[in-house]
Parts: C-alpha cells; sequence; structure tokens
C-alpha cells in the first residue's frame, strides 16, 4: 500500500531521528512508543513521515473535535492522493437519559444530530472498509458502539452494469438498507426515480449514483457529486452501502425481542422479590411499549439500550466501534496522551454510573448496561502498536515502551519567556500588554480561571476598544474553530479562556500569554496545565508568558524549570548548527464545516474538472447552467447552482 507525501519541507531539527527512531520501533513490534514533542516542533508532521514510511493505515485519536479537526486538515493537505478521514460524535447537543432519585427527577434523552459530521462518519466507514491506503483522525467517539462491520458490509449490494433486476426489487433493498424515497429534495441517505433512473444520495453527502435502466435491465451505473450531474462518471459496478450504521435484519429482531422478553421476566421478578413493586410495574410498561415498536417499526426510541440484544452479543462483551473497522496492521496514534487517555480511561466508569441508577429504579434493563463506550483495556485490546504523542506524557506513558524526544522546532523557534508578575493588578496589566501587542499586529490569550471571570474580563477589554472574543465549553466546536480564524487573521486581538487554550491549537501570531490567578494550584494551575498553555506562545519569535500570582507554587517551579530547560537545549542547537530562529508562516485554512451553501472557489475548480479558469469565467458558466435549468423548470438544481454561484 503506498502513501504520498506532499510537502514543500523535509525533515529537520530533531525530526529526522525522531522519525527514523519510531519507525525502528514499529518494525521490531514494540507495542508502545511515546514522542515527547515540545510545541511547534512539528509533531504532525513526524507522524506523517511515519505513516509514508510503513505504509501502513493510521487511526490519529484527540481528545476534542477542535484539535482533531486541525489535525484532519492537516493530515489532508499531507496526504492529498489518499483516504483521509473524520470521525467524531455527531452531536451538536446531547442530553443523556438519566434519574435523579434524591429529588424523583427522571431527565429524557435529548439530542440533536449534526447532519455534515454524520455525513462525514458514513465517508469514514465505506473507506475503512474499502480503502488500505487510510488515515482515520477520530476523537473518543471512536471508542462508542456503532454498528458491526460485518453487518454494514453484509447489508450493502452491488450494482453491476448489464444485471437484470426490477425497479421495484432494487427500491426493496433500498428500503432494506433505510434509505427513503424522495423526488423533491437529494438529501443524503435518500433515493428518488426520475424516468427510467433511480438517483441514490449517498449517506456521505458528497455523492449521488445514477442507475439507469432499459425495462429490468441496468443499462448504466454511475457515480459522482451530488451537485453536478454531468459529472457523474460511468462505472461498470458500484457497491451502495447503508444509510444507517446499525443494521439489523428482521430475523435478528424477532430474536432480540424473545430474549428482551425472557429478560424482561427475570428483572421484575427480582424487583418484586425485592419489594420494588413500583418499579417493577415502571419497566414492565416501558419495555412492553418498545416491544410494540420494534414489532410494528422495527425501531423505537431508547433502541440502543437494546443493542446488546439486537446485536446477539453475550453479556458483557464489548461493543463493536470505529476500532473495528480499520485494517488489519494499522498504527494508533494518540495525540496529546495526557489529556486523550484518562478520557479514555474515564468514559466507561462515568456511563455505568448513570445507567446503574436506571436500572436499579425501573427505568431500564440491566442489558442496558452493554450499551456503552469500551473500558480501557478493551480499548487496550484491541488497537495494534500505538505511539503516545504530547509535550507533557504523565505517568502512563512514560512507563510504557521507549521516550523519544523532540525539543527542537524546525523554525529554530525558541520555548517563550516566562515572568512572573503580582496578581493584584493583571486585568489592567494584561490590558496594556494586550495593546502593545497589537500594534506589532501580534495576537495574545488570557487564560482566567472561571467561566464567569472569562466573559467580565472579555467584556471590560472590549468596552476599552480592544476587539475581543471569549471561548468556553458552551461554544459549539464549528464556532470554536471560527473564533481562532479570526484570531490569526486579526479579526480579533485577544481570546479569553479557561481551559481551552491549551493543547495542539496552532496559532502561530500569538507572542503573549497571560495567565491569571497562576498561583491558584490545582486541576487549571498544575505543571501539566502550565506547560501547555505555555507552549501555545512558541510559535512565535517574541513569545512571552506571563503567570500573574502572588506567590510561587510548586507547579510554577517545575513548570518554568522544564520550559527553561527546553529553551536552553534549543539555544544550543541553533548555536552549533547556525540556525537564526524565523516566524512561522501558516496559511489561515477555509473552515473544515464550511456548509453546504459556502463552497469555495477550489471546490468548484475541482467539480467542474478545469482549474485554470477565472472566477469571472467561472460565475458566468454557472449562472448560464442555472438560468438553463431554471427555464427547463429543474429549480432543485437551478438553486444548488444559485448557492454556488453566491459561494463564488
Amino acid at each position: 500500500m503506498s502513501f504520498r507525501l506532499v510537502s514543500q519541507f523535509k525533515p529537520s531539527g530533531d525530526q529526522p531521528h525522531a522519525i527514523e527512531a519510531l519507525s525502528l520501533g514499529l518494525a521490531n513490534n514494540k507495542k508502545y512508543q511515546t514522542l515527547l514533542g515540545v510545541t511547534g516542533s512539528g509533531k504532525t508532521f513526524t507522524m506523517a513521515n511515519i505513516i509514508a514510511n510503513t505504509g501502513r493505515p493510521a487511526l490519529i485519536l484527540s481528545h476534542n473535535k477542535t484539535l482533531a479537526a486541525q489535525l484532519y486538515e492537516e493530515f489532508k493537505e499531507f496526504f492529498p492522493d489518499n483516504a483521509v478521514h473524520y470521525f467524531v460524535s455527531y452531536y451538536d447537543y446531547y442530553q443523556p437519559e438519566a434519574y435523579i432519585p434524591n429529588t424523583d427527577t427522571y431527565i429524557e434523552k435529548d439530542a440533536k444530530i449534526n447532519q455534515f459530521i454524520d455525513e462525514l462518519r458514513h465517508a469514514t466507514t465505506k473507506a475503512a472498509l474499502t480503502r488500505k491506503d487510510l488515515i482515520i483522525v477520530a476523537s473518543v467517539s471512536a471508542i462508542y458502539g456503532i454498528g458491526a462491520p460485518e453487518a454494514y458490509l453484509d447489508f450493502s449490494f452491488i450494482v453491476r452494469r448489464g444485471e437484470h433486476i426490477s425497479l421495484k426489487a432494487l427500491s426493496n433493498k433500498l428500503a432494506e438498507l433505510q434509505y427513503i424515497r424522495n423526488d423533491i429534495e437529494r438529501k443524503p441517505g435518500t433515493w428518488s426515480r426520475k424516468g427510467d433512473s433511480v438517483i441514490v444520495a449517498l449517506p456521505s453527502g458528497d455523492r449521488v449514483i445514477r442507475i439507469n435502466f432499459f425495462g429490468d435491465e441496468v443499462e448504466d451505473v454511475l457515480e459522482g457529486p451530488v451537485a453536478f450531474d454531468s459529472q457523474l462518471l460511468s462505472q461498470s459496478e458500484i457497491r451502495v452501502f447503508p444509510a444507517k450504521h446499525f443494521m439489523t435484519r428482521e430475523d435478528d429482531i424477532k430474536r432480540a425481542i424473545s430474549a428482551i422478553e425472557k429478560e424482561l421476566a427475570m428483572r421484575t421478578r427480582e424487583l418484586e422479590e425485592g419489594g420494588k413493586e413500583l418499579e417493577a410495574e415502571r419497566l414492565r410498561r416501558r419495555v412492553r411499549y418498545d416491544l410494540q415498536m420494534l414489532r410494528e417499526t422495527g425501531y423505537t426510541l431508547g433502541i440502543e439500550n437494546y443493542s446488546r440484544h439486537l446485536s446477539g452479543r453475550a453479556p458483557g462483551e464489548p461493543p463493536t466501534t470505529m476500532i473495528d473497522y480499520m485494517p488489519k496492521g494499522f498504527i494508533t496514534f494518540v495525540d496529546e496522551s495526557h489529556m486523550t487517555l484518562p478520557q479514555i480511561r474515564g468514559m466507561q466508569a462515568g456511563d455505568r454510573a448513570r445507567k446503574t441508577t436506571l436500572v436499579d429504579f425501573g427505568f431500564r434493563l440491566p442489558s442496558a448496561l452493554d450499551n456503552r463506550p469500551l473500558t480501557f483495556d478493551e480499548f487496550n485490546k484491541k488497537i495494534e502498536q500505538t505511539i503516545f504523542v504530547s509535550a507533557t506524557p504523565s505517568a502512563y506513558e512514560l512507563a510504557h515502551g521507549d521516550i523519544t524526544e523532540q525539543l527542537v522546532r524546525p523554525t529554530g523557534l525558541l520555548d517563550p519567556t516566562v515572568e512572573i508578575r503580582p496578581a493584584g493588578k493583571q486585568i489592567t496589566d494584561s490590558e496594556k500588554e494586550i495593546i502593545i501587542r497589537t500594534k506589532r499586529k501580534e495576537r495574545s490569550l488570557v487564560v482566567a480561571i472561571t467561566k464567569k471571570m472569562a466573559e467580565d474580563i472579555a467584556e471590560y477589554l472590549g468596552e476599552r476598544g480592544l476587539k475581543i472574543a471569549w471561548l468556553h465549553s458552551e461554544i459549539k466546536t464549528i464556532e470554536r474553530y471560527e473564533i481562532l480564524q479570526q484570531l490569526r487573521r486579526g479579526d480579533v486581538d485577544a481570546v479569553v479562556g479557561i481551559n481551552l487554550l491549551r493543547e495542539g491549537l496552532d496559532l502561530p501570531e500569538v507572542s503573549l500569554i497571560c495567565i491569571l490567578d497562576s498561583d491558584k494550584e490545582g486541576f487549571l494551575r498544575n505543571v501539566t496545565s502550565f506547560i501547555q498553555t505555555m507552549g501555545r506562545a512558541s510559535r512565535h519569535p517574541q513569545g512571552h508568558v506571563i503567570l500573574y500570582a502572588d506567590k510561587i507554587t510548586d507547579s510554577m517551579k517545575i513548570a518554568i524549570a522544564e520550559t527553561s530547560r527546553r529553551r536552553a537545549y534549543q539555544v544550543a542547537y541553533n548555536k552549533a548548527h547556525g540556525i537564526t530562529p524565523t516566524a512561522l508562516v501558516k496559511e489561515i485554512r477555509k473552515p473544515l464545516f464550511i456548509g453546504k451553501k459556502k463552497i469555495a472557489k477550489d471546490d468548484i475548480l475541482a467539480l467542474f474538472g478545469e482549474n485554470k479558469r477565472s472566477v469571472t469565467e467561472l460565475k458566468k458558466e454557472v449562472e448560464t447552467e442555472m438560468l438553463a435549468q431554471a427555464a427547463n423548470l429543474n429549480f432543485e438544481r437551478a438553486s444548488q447552482l444559485r448557492d454556488i454561484l453566491k459561494g463564488l
């Protein structure tokens, strides 16, 4: 299998040594290795070179969607000819089902699904089953259950040119794969009929399949971009994958219903014998209603709570996850491992605690406990050879496998200088420092300790004439990404946040970081937090960190000492090799979540096939086709072209 790495740069600094050492470790079948790379040392480029050298598929795990999106874009640039995909939770909002015994409060599950991310998830699973040159960038959503890859593949079917199949038989197959007929709008996971043609909008959202019939014979099969019928290309055969990840055959549903009924009888008897008649009756009514819905429609709200029975798993058996879709021999990179591993370790315990309460009080059957993420041990068994990547690896990473340091940046940039100032006037002092940087067209970060404080500081600085944004946990993934892009462009002078401004954020324009209340020792002010936050200023030649504190804590001492050690090493390396630190210039990319109605010029050029036309020529071409489609009363196509024209 071949990975073609595209970059104008060659490995430099400590990168060649790290690439060679880690690649050798993989060749020697080492299960675990750790890359200790300082911020800005090009850890992502090192990972890309390891993938290219070994020619092996890779799963890259990140602890949040924003960093995963950044990694995804970087790997897409490094490997434009290979299958690079993005797999994160598709919820914009998620309130899990819960029960609070103290107040007798039942909270129903509530969620809002992001359709675009769902499309990316489908594109990922399809690629995992059809491509070997695969790189998947994922959040810890990868350890949550999805449909089994065997079932997903078994349900798919191949349409071949020259095949004899009736339109009715094809529509039945599509219905079995949970595609819905929609002759008005071409939504992902739908199909429509126009004359002797069936058009299937794939769940990945970016492609359609057109099947042309001559009687009961498939005359031609075409595939192409969803909005460009003229760009569909003829194929000899095409595999159609299900519209949903969770697929269950009718026989399996019947078997599951029987198993659920047996478990219900056993569980209600246990509750009644324990004097919990109310809980037994509550459970009986809820489960019987769900079973009736399953019989009638094949679906019920909360169907995931019966996943063990529907999939035929044994009690306690781990669920199938995205990791099970990976080709054999894949490498796992755990990015920012000091954050990602604790997340993975804690997911199952938190999920089980909530569901145990639901089971104890008769809201769910005990089998609902098996609708869960992987335990840490199960995760370790599913992954193969693994490289932990972090500037501040924890004790777990340090205890597992060899440590390879990458302290020198290709640009020669140094770790930032650090100073301590009194906390008494930290807000007004920060304001003065931000103004100085703004005049130099540099950006700043202000790290507060509470959400309310961050909000108040942002409001105060904004009233003082500065362009300020603030980040917190309630801001959606897409909005966070856009705020950081605004900071880079200069639309924002400074961003105020709490702990969202640490791991992995690539902000080369940031030269100043103000860490408020640095002496408040704790989760937000420990050694790891300090080093990671300081690292945000290491991509700028004038990188500087101000710690506002009235006393010097142990965490401050250790973090400052480690930053000084790394800076001294870098200075010595630069001197020995005659390197002068140079500012990092990095292109500001278009947003990953660009939306269906904001199509970039490069995308239009690619879709039309010709990449030498000007925007003016493209506008004329799109407008001409739009008017022609409208004249032919094809308003759906005309509206798509109108949106493309707006994008241009």
